[in-house]
């Protein structure tokens, strides 16, 4: 059973930083492809990141030069750096991850396999 814990989340000022943690457990994570989808109040789950097994990160047009995303497989973990905190930000983050195989579109939620329960972003302005 594979199991992905975010943290980190929290209040921030626009303008500031935060970072996400997701832990994975239960899996080979290095193998895996990981990344963080967000959903707003009111509207549908988005992606926003990728990892893959090579470090090759994408990202959403949205988030671009913002977010950052990367990994450290000794730790099982995938990190997701937010600056430039923006009240749009304001979401629930989640974090995904699936073996290659199964991901053509990382856009697309039905391709990740696994998913955490989210982490609670809050942005003032």
């Amino acid at each position: 059973q594979v199991q992905l814990v975010e943290s980190g989340g929290g209040l921030g000022q626009a303008g500031g930083s935060l970072r996400l943690d997701c832990v994975t457990s239960g899996g080979t994570f290095s193998s895996y492809i990981m990344g963080w989808f967000r959903q707003a109040p009111g509207k549908e789950r988005e992606f926003v990141a990728a990892i893959g097994r090579g470090y090759s990160q994408y990202y959403a047009d949205s988030v671009k030069g913002r977010f950052t995303v990367s990994r450290d497989n000794a730790k099982n973990t995938v990190y997701l750096q937010i600056s430039s905190l923006k009240p749009e930000d304001t979401a629930v983050y989640y974090c995904a991850g699936g073996p290659a195989y199964t991901l053509r579109n990382y856009y697309l939620q039905s391709q990740w396999s696994y998913w955490g329960q989210g982490t609670q972003v809050t942005v003032s302005s």
